[in-house]
């Protein structure tokens, strides 16, 4: 069988920045062991398989780590809507609606950007039990949890972007990960970073299901329901947050970076 496949830079609109994606648009039904193989080859952080469902405009998509099939992600459905209007599976449709382990997902475009429309994330004001005043050396201004994660509020901007983590103590100490997040100093109204060792991402460069926490997380300080965000990986990558009731609409762009074919026997 030959599949064809694409890696996308998703939340940018520069190649080599952003998180990539592989896309894999499938005409065959896969197993689920074939699409975590592939992904495992793939080994970035997520690979997404989209497949086309008996109802015209409604996908099937599903998400796979180099380990494991994950319930949400944000990049990889960008990446996967950009995709699709690229190769015309999606070209004649205002909105693309995605089947998902977390629902219906939409992602509709507009002037060359996406805007995803997930489910909020709640979450609530905790103090971890190992982590409680410091996070390696870095005070903790604010803790919270989300389910399967840990929200950790430094002093500021510099302290995010300069943190050194020990991916060993955060894979003992968490199930899905950690975020770690600041106000940022002028260009973004907020700053973060995800770790995720026990999923196979040590740091994820730009995670969009942990901004559906991050909006609840400053919403529930600040009283803000639209937030300019900034991943601060080495990669890096800008998304723009709108929170309504019990979701939350995150826009970004997306470019093509290669394009080309696996064989699986």
């Amino acid at each position: 069988m030959i599949l064809p496949i694409a890696i996308i830079d998703a939340f940018t609109d520069r190649a080599f920045s952003g998180n990539p994606a592989a896309v894999c648009l499938l005409d065959h039904s896969l197993s689920a062991a074939q699409m975590q193989s592939i992904a495992m080859e793939m080994n970035l952080s997520e690979t997404a398989f989209v497949e086309r469902t008996s109802e015209h405009g409604v996908f099937s998509l599903r998400w796979f780590t180099p380990a494991v099939e994950i319930d949400l992600c944000g990049h990889a459905t960008l990446a996967s809507a950009f995709w699709m209007n690229e190769c015309g599976w999606a070209s004649d449709l205002e909105t693309i609606r995605f089947q998902t382990r977390s629902g219906e997902l939409r992602v509709k475009t507009k002037e060359g950007q996406l805007t995803m429309d997930f489910p909020l994330i709640p979450t609530f004001s905790d103090m971890h039990p190992f982590f409680s005043a410091e996070l390696f050396g870095n005070k903790v201004v604010h803790a919270a949890q989300l389910p399967r994660c840990w929200i950790f509020e430094l002093e500021s901007e510099k302290a995010v972007r300069e943190f050194i983590p020990d991916f060993g103590e955060i894979a003992e100490n968490s199930d899905l990960g950690f975020v770690i997040t600041a106000p940022g100093d002028g260009a973004h109204d907020i700053v973060s970073r995800f770790f995720g060792p026990n999923v196979g991402i040590n740091e994820d460069p730009v995670t969009g299901f942990v901004h559906c926490a991050l909006i609840d997380y400053w919403g529930q300080k600040t009283g803000k329901t639209q937030l300019k965000a900034f991943q601060a990986s080495q990669r890096g990558g800008e998304l723009f947050l709108e929170k309504h009731d019990d979701r939350v609409l995150i826009s970004g762009n997306a470019v093509k970076v290669l394009v080309g074919t696996l064989e699986i026997s």
